[in-house]
């Protein structure tokens, strides 16, 4: 059979569906299926919340269709999977929208389709979980009615510079011929480059350890903050002498959150349970993350009183992405809200409404001159607008820059201020 011929369906458009589809569209049809009406209508109406793709891109991409109804995607050969896979509650692997995906799905793809995941798992998932539920809805047997692929995505949201097209694409499939098949496809739209793993294990493992190696490193950078505090000198001033040495890592200290940083570790802690290997360090760097938020929360309130009036700047995971899931900001919020602070919350890259209902935050615009600044995510519109910021200070103001990346612009003007 001849695949290169066939449409496509993205089953998920959020940060990694949308941009993948928009990509293939030059070279398939494509289809992209969401279960989220007005994720449709918006999409439809070539607005993206994400802000991972321009309407310009998506007027553009004429041979990109969009649904949210499952018939419309029945009989396909082509399923590329992107949907989230978060933990729960216990930090335990939540599999809940990857396995309603592999029942849709088997209940509908035609005879020798292939279903392509790039959501994050832990190993094995793939061929031991989502294969026999596909196999079992369609009554197919694998890599004989239908095959299997792992491609693991590598979004970076916000980030434009790696875009999906410049990121060299992993790429695994359930037998030899299927992984070139589906190498055949992506290598269409990467410019970077395809690389054949071994097997789809290896693949999945790939991108777990991905995220969880920049885990460790900034729970390591995070810990040298701390300790840089105790002996009284900044860690940036330490961090920059360290990085004249050609082959030292530049992370920086911060709270790590999201949806894959924040997340991956705990898949791979998971599976190393359940063939009983050691997950000591990637669990170590973990912990010490997740605690960054009770301990820079003690170290502001520390130095305020309760009256204080506070304004923290930003909510999402990250610096100038609109996704708020995980965060460590909208947590380190809720901490000065619950204890009946006075603070207020400011954030013009994120949807209110979304804040509102996701963390019943109320997010409000700066009015008034601040006890203290908490600036909890550096989003670029600080510095575009800096002089913005610095109507709402007082000659008192403390400022909390936490990333200290505003440190030379906050220290110059005189603030009693701090950073990690």
């Amino acid at each position: 059979m001849n695949y290169m011929n066939k449409e496509i369906v993205i089953v998920g458009l959020g940060y990694v569906g949308l941009p993948l589809g928009i990509n293939l569209a030059k070279n398939f049809d494509v289809i992209g299926y969401d279960v989220s009406l007005d994720r449709i209508n918006e999409l439809n109406n070539f607005n993206d919340k994400t802000k991972e793709v321009t309407k310009k891109s998506l007027k553009e991409a004429k041979r990109l269709k969009l649904t949210n109804e499952l018939k419309k995607v029945a009989e396909k050969y082509i399923y590329i999977i992107t949907v989230p896979t978060p933990v729960n509650a216990k930090k335990l692997p939540d599999l809940n929208f990857i396995k309603k995906a592999c029942h849709d799905v088997g209940k509908i793809m035609a005879k020798d389709a292939i279903v392509i995941f790039e959501s994050t798992v832990y190993p094995g998932v793939t061929e031991k979980i989502c294969g026999p539920i596909i196999s079992k809805e369609s009554g197919f047997e694998l890599n004989k009615n239908f095959y299997l692929g792992y491609s693991p995505e590598r979004i970076n949201p916000g980030d434009k510079k790696h875009s999906v097209e410049k990121i060299v694409k992993v790429v695994s499939g359930s037998n030899k011929n299927i992984t070139k098949v589906i190498g055949n496809i992506y290598k269409s739209i990467i410019k970077a480059g395809i690389f054949y793993a071994k097997s789809i294990e290896v693949a999945e493992t790939a991108k777990a350890i991905e995220n969880a190696q920049r885990d460790i490193n900034i729970a390591f950078i995070n810990e040298i903050a701390l300790l840089c505090q105790k002996l009284n000198i900044s860690v940036y001033d330490v961090l920059d002498a360290a990085k004249t040495k050609w082959n030292f890592l530049p992370f920086t200290p911060g709270l790590v959150g999201g949806h894959c940083i924040g997340v991956d570790p705990y898949y791979l802690a998971h599976v190393a349970k359940k063939v009983g290997a050691n997950a000591d360090v990637i669990l170590s760097g973990r912990r010490l993350n997740d605690q960054m938020t009770n301990i820079v929360y003690s170290k502001i309130k520390d130095q305020l009183k309760i009256n204080s009036s506070i304004l923290q700047i930003g909510v999402s995971f990250k610096e100038n992405v609109p996704d708020i899931r995980n965060s460590k900001a909208a947590e380190l919020a809720k901490k000065f809200i619950n204890k009946n602070y006075n603070i207020e919350v400011y954030d013009s890259v994120v949807d209110p409404e979304e804040v509102n209902n996701i963390y019943n935050i109320k997010l409000s615009i700066p009015k008034n001159k601040y006890d203290c600044i908490i600036i909890a995510v550096p989003h670029k519109f600080i510095e575009n607008n800096k002089k913005n910021i610095l109507k709402h200070t007082k000659k008192s103001t403390i400022i909390f820059d936490i990333t200290g990346k505003y440190r030379s612009i906050f220290l110059k003007y005189g603030f009693k201020y701090w950073s990690l």
